[in-house]
């Protein structure tokens, strides 16, 4: 009777182990789109958190007054995407720098991001 008990025990032990790593994986995988993949399957990906990355266009950065909403537009192979974020952005949130946008797309064409992630020059890169 004891032995059946940690056998079981042991069971629900394995299938909560295995179910957290499901989810953690699941989580931690999110596929980078381009502006053009998301033109592309747009309909399928609205509403769906997913990440997008392009590069800010010089120019289109436009904090709000109470400087915690920023919109801007990303480019990418000539394709555009208006982003709209409320938080507080990275302090190198600059024009020109490539990001990736966390959050979800809209139907009228806007990408609400949740969260902003920007990508640091490499400073072995010739300007």
């Amino acid at each position: 009777m004891l032995q059946k008990r940690y056998i079981m025990g042991g069971i629900l032990i394995l299938a909560a182990v295995g179910a957290l790593l499901y989810t953690g994986f699941r989580e931690g995988t999110v596929y980078y789109y381009t502006i053009q993949e998301l033109n592309e399957s747009a309909s399928t990906l609205a509403g769906e958190e997913i990440r997008v990355t392009g590069r800010v266009v010089n120019g289109s950065l436009d904090w709000g007054e109470d400087s915690l909403t920023v919109r801007f537009i990303i480019a990418d192979e000539g394709r555009t995407l208006p982003v709209v974020y409320d938080g507080v952005a990275p302090d190198n949130l600059l024009e020109g720098r490539e990001v990736v946008v966390n959050g979800k797309y809209e139907m009228s064409g806007i990408f609400l991001a949740n969260s902003i992630l920007t990508k640091c020059p490499s400073k072995y890169e010739p300007q």
